[in-house]
């Protein structure tokens, strides 16, 4: 059965993003490099990516990130010329999306994106991206099955935390996987009871 992942980079003292997000600068004051690992050319983060995008099926994500990221994405979503479908969560659909575009704009909630996530993915992984509001929705509801964090070895020291305010009670996870580079560390985790 196919798995539900939560990907998401984060800096070494907990954020994604940095100081002072704008529309210009969606990842705030130096939030750029959680994803230079992503596009350096090392060997090692390239074949991480493919492994990883090899199971992938559909990608959730939510309103704003889909806002923040759809100039770099366009038609295609953020998986390129694989065009895999994209289910976005939000409380509408923009007025002008992208022509012939991979997008679903989703509007009653987490629990409708995964089950249109998981029909189109078939027997392939499904992928929550984006951003601390969404992840945390998803986890706090029990549907993540692993996450896989990026943690980049720099110190933001201010702007969005990831886990601010979750979790509520002691969640244990399991370590499945660890590749460590000199620009991210790569940790696989099951979640509880996964």
């Amino acid at each position: 059965m196919s798995k539900v992942i939560f990907d998401i980079s984060m800096s070494l003292d907990g954020y994604i993003a940095g100081t002072g997000q704008t529309s210009d600068e969606p990842l705030g004051r130096g939030g750029e490099r959680l994803h230079e690992w992503a596009f350096g050319g090392d060997e090692v983060n390239d074949q991480y990516i493919r492994r990883a995008g090899s199971s992938l099926g559909a990608v959730i994500t939510g309103r704003v990130n889909y806002q923040d990221s759809i100039r770099y994405w366009d038609a295609d979503g953020p998986t390129g010329a694989r065009r895999l479908p994209v289910f976005v969560v939000g409380s509408s659909a923009p007025e002008n999306p992208p022509e012939n575009g991979v997008y679903t704009f989703v509007t009653d909630g987490i629990e409708a994106a995964l089950t249109a996530a998981r029909e189109a993915a078939g027997d392939k992984d499904v992928t929550v991206m984006g951003g601390a509001s969404i992840g945390q929705a998803y986890l706090s509801a029990g549907l993540v099955d692993e996450l896989s964090i990026h943690l980049v070895p720099i110190l933001l020291g201010g702007g969005l935390r990831m886990f601010d305010s979750y979790p509520e009670d002691l969640v244990s996870l399991t370590v499945l996987d660890v590749v460590s580079t000199a620009t991210a560390t790569h940790l696989r985790l099951a979640t509880a009871g996964k």
